[in-house]
């Protein structure tokens, strides 16, 4: 085999060297110099309703995509050329309504939790001080010194409220008037996003093919096929891991409120929604479901909630065992070691959001990775060693 060239092998080495550098510039500007972030984070204000459009467009555009095909091949001829606005309308329509039922199921049960709580916690207090009392008559020493206890850390409590408290009673009043003021903006962004997403979604073939021709005419042929194919792997892994992760959570919280109209369990609809949501993020979304839910448990029968703890412990073994792999399947590539770090990584960076998109995003650029290795290895002459690698840590090929 032909071996390159020095002036190509050195070109090559140069941009690596020029990519990798300009992106270290792009971050060190982003993060370290106070105008470049203010501008960037003005921009992305601005641009904040387009962003929720395409999160939202990209979310329902596989049953978009259905529903074309479905009624492309029901309609007749004639009226086939109403399927695309068609299809959009009914997408619109199916996450609106997800959305609507998820509020129902969610506000009605978060208001019961909240009253019961309000009315039984005085009862359940007073019965825990009797139980105490009872406990400790025998021991007057440690009642008194429990009672002295009592009193020190209410004086403690009260002195905060009157110095730390009550001082800074304006500013916790200006920083409500803030977070009322940041919703309304959510808000109003959400909205635009909504009809930013309607025009995403009747346009997303023409946006596709736009992006076609801007990519070939930027580049040579051979570039341009790398970057369309690079493109298209981009979104199997994003679409197929957040429409299965999307798939996979929705049973677990049906299988939840099976189990919790069964047993049965306090709050079950709120529970079972809790669980099924944060289901969606990898690896932690179990744990971070589980305490809110054990805790809306506890406040009505303490018993009850061990239980729930041992069932969603063998729920997640069943998700992560059995239902996770048959619907997602190797959707990413990664191993547990990897999806971990991707999880920390993109969450300490993005918070919620990074912890969902963490995995795919990592993903995409393990493979980014990998395809520069074994390009590497092609053109140095050392192939072998990928055989080797394959040879000691991923078994025989399939037959």
């Amino acid at each position: 085999m032909k071996r390159p060239s020095l002036r190509k092998y050195l070109l090559g080495m140069a941009a690596g060297f020029g990519a990798i550098a300009l992106g270290i510039a792009f971050f060190f500007l982003l993060y370290r110099f106070d105008g470049v972030r203010r501008a960037a984070n003005t921009l992305t204000a601005i641009l904040m309703p387009f962003i929720y459009g395409g999160a939202i467009a990209y979310l329902l555009k596989p049953f978009c995509n259905w529903c074309e095909g479905l009624l492309t091949a029901h309609l007749p001829a004639k009226a086939r050329r109403a399927a695309p606005p068609l299809a959009v309308a009914a997408s619109l329509v199916f996450g609106l309504l997800v959305v609507y039922a998820l509020f129902l199921m969610i506000i009605p049960q978060l208001i019961r939790s909240v009253l019961a709580l309000s009315t039984s916690f005085p009862a359940r207090l007073d019965g825990a001080v009797d139980w105490l009392m009872r406990y400790f008559a025998d021991n007057p020493a440690l009642y008194r010194f429990l009672n002295d206890a009592y009193d020190a850390v209410s004086d403690e409590v009260a002195g905060w409220l009157r110095t730390s408290v009550m001082p800074s009673l304006q500013q916790i009043i200006s920083g409500v008037g803030v977070g009322v003021l940041n919703g309304v903006t959510v808000l109003k962004n959400l909205l635009i996003g909504i009809i930013a997403a309607v025009y995403f979604l009747a346009g997303r073939k023409k946006f596709a093919a736009q992006a076609k021709l801007l990519v070939c005419s930027a580049v040579k042929p051979r570039w341009a096929a790398l970057i369309l194919e690079e493109a298209a792997f981009v979104d199997r892994t994003f679409g197929g891991f957040i429409t299965g992760k999307i798939i996979d959570s929705a049973i677990i919280g049906a299988l939840c409120y099976l189990v919790c109209i069964l047993v049965p369990f306090p709050n079950p609809l709120l529970v079972s929604v809790i669980i099924g949501v944060t289901n969606v993020i990898p690896f932690f979304g179990p744990f971070i479901g589980a305490v809110p839910a054990t805790l809306l448990i506890l406040i009505e029968d303490p018993v009850k909630a061990l239980w729930f703890v041992l069932f969603i412990l063998v729920l997640q073994q069943l998700d992560g065992n059995v239902i996770g792999p048959k619907i997602l399947g190797d959707t990413t590539g990664l191993s547990s070691f990897w999806v971990l770090f991707s999880i920390l990584l993109f969450g300490g960076l993005w918070g919620f959001i990074g912890m969902i998109v963490g995995v795919p995003l990592f993903a995409v650029l393990y493979d980014l990775v990998r395809k520069f290795a074994l390009w590497g290895l092609g053109h140095n002459g050392q192939a072998e060693l990928l055989a080797d690698y394959h040879r000691r840590f991923c078994g025989p090929p399939d037959p």
